[in-house]
């Protein structure tokens, strides 16, 4: 999983290696002369979100879904990004999502994402370790710290007096004049790290889910009855109202023309299930006010499942029976977040999909320390026990 992250430091990248993994498994891109409800595997793969379905040679017209998603916060680069300003190069940014914006700063960045060319052709970039958010120095300020502004205080020294652009092509091998638009986003560029049972790297959210439901998907195709999918969607942190969200077409429209060569497809849909996969708050031991007394997940204690009485997680208690079902049927603990009535969670795509599809849904996910922070903390016991429940969810416990 570590790995994994190293190389996906956008969401274009993340979406690009499940893809290509995916390839290795035997998996075939989605075109109109293959019949997508035929037996194998199928994915396709367009603006940093994958969508991935394996097809039982006696299928049962029920889906299993496994939806996540591929972005994280950060800083992402104004399309006219370079700034020259007291004698330095600077790159003018926009926050993307909710991140933790002092975690940014005095830290080695990337920029990394994808750029299009005058012809049209998409290519993924990254530029390594070449920024950096200074903060400032205690002496400047002594008492009061500084009020952070959003638009003066996040942007990024470039440590390389070239073009941001410039980076970018050097590091796909394209002229930086053939650049006409570009996506790019600042990654941590230290590689994640083992602190014992602990893992701590950028991009947890959501990138723990993308690999732990791919892993699963790959262990459980060979002996699955029922229709798997696996769904990473783009621009979750930002809201999902786009064309690779999940308030997008591509998940419904996968859906329906794989359940048409079975039978009516709202009604196979509505018979199925999903799994919104989404990283989980463990009880953060400085602050355990901000936690319902009564439930309290740890970082080693299991996959957590999320509910909320407001929806703003889909769980019900028949999607909540069918997930502890699957997390027995893998012989591993579980655990469950509610939140403080005093404290308002977030969401996830669980609500999103779930209306628009008509898809029964229950959320859970990893439990995570400095959620949202350039860098994150979660377990490895977890990453394995996730696995293990997404593996027996796909291979049909809960039924």
């Amino acid at each position: 999983m570590i790995d994994f992250i190293a190389a996906s430091p956008s969401a274009f990248h993340a979406a690009a290696n499940v893809a290509a993994r995916l390839e290795q498994e035997g998996f075939s891109l989605d075109d109109a002369s293959v019949d997508p409800a035929s037996p194998g595997g199928h994915y396709i793969c367009r603006d940093g979100a994958v969508i991935a379905w394996w097809v039982p040679t006696h299928a049962e017209p029920r889906f299993r879904v496994v939806g996540s998603h591929t972005d994280s916060p950060g800083l992402m680069a104004k399309p006219v990004p370079d700034i020259h300003r007291e004698g330095y190069h600077q790159v003018a940014v926009e926050v993307y999502g909710g991140a933790i914006l002092p975690s940014w700063f005095d830290r080695d960045l990337t920029f990394a994402g994808r750029v299009v060319t005058a012809d049209g052709e998409e290519h993924l970039v990254n530029t390594g370790p070449v920024a950096r958010v200074p903060n400032l120095a205690i002496h400047l300020y002594r008492q009061n710290a500084p009020e952070l502004d959003r638009q003066a205080h996040t942007v990024p020294l470039l440590g390389v007096d070239q073009p941001l652009l410039e980076l970018t092509a050097e590091s796909a091998g394209i002229g930086a004049a053939d650049i006409v638009a570009h996506e790019l986003i600042t990654a941590d560029a230290q590689r994640g790290q083992l602190l014992g049972d602990y893992i701590t790297a950028g991009r947890l959210d959501n990138l723990t889910s993308v690999w732990a439901s791919l892993e699963a998907l790959i262990a459980a195709k060979d002996d699955a009855r029922e229709i798997l999918v696996l769904a990473a969607f783009n621009h979750e942190e930002v809201g999902s109202a786009s064309t690779a969200g999940a308030g997008g077409p591509m998940l419904e429209r996968v859906l329906h023309r794989v359940a048409g060569g079975f039978g009516e497809p709202g009604e196979i849909i509505a018979n199925s299930i999903q799994v919104s996969a989404d990283a989980a708050h463990a009880v953060h031991p400085n602050y355990p006010q901000k936690h319902d007394t009564t439930h309290h997940p740890v970082l080693g204690g299991g996959p957590v499942l999320k509910v909320n009485a407001n929806q703003r997680y889909a769980s019900n208690a028949v999607t909540e029976a069918a997930w502890i079902a699957a997390c027995r049927a893998a012989g591993v603990p579980h655990q469950t977040f509610v939140g403080n009535n005093s404290v308002p969670c977030g969401s996830t795509i669980g609500p999103i999909s779930s209306t628009r599809l008509g898809l029964p849904t229950v959320d859970v996910g990893v439990a995570l320390l400095s959620m949202h922070s350039a860098r994150e903390m979660c377990s490895a016991r977890d990453m394995e026990y996730f696995t293990k429940a997404l593996t027996a969810f796909y291979a049909g416990a809960g039924r």
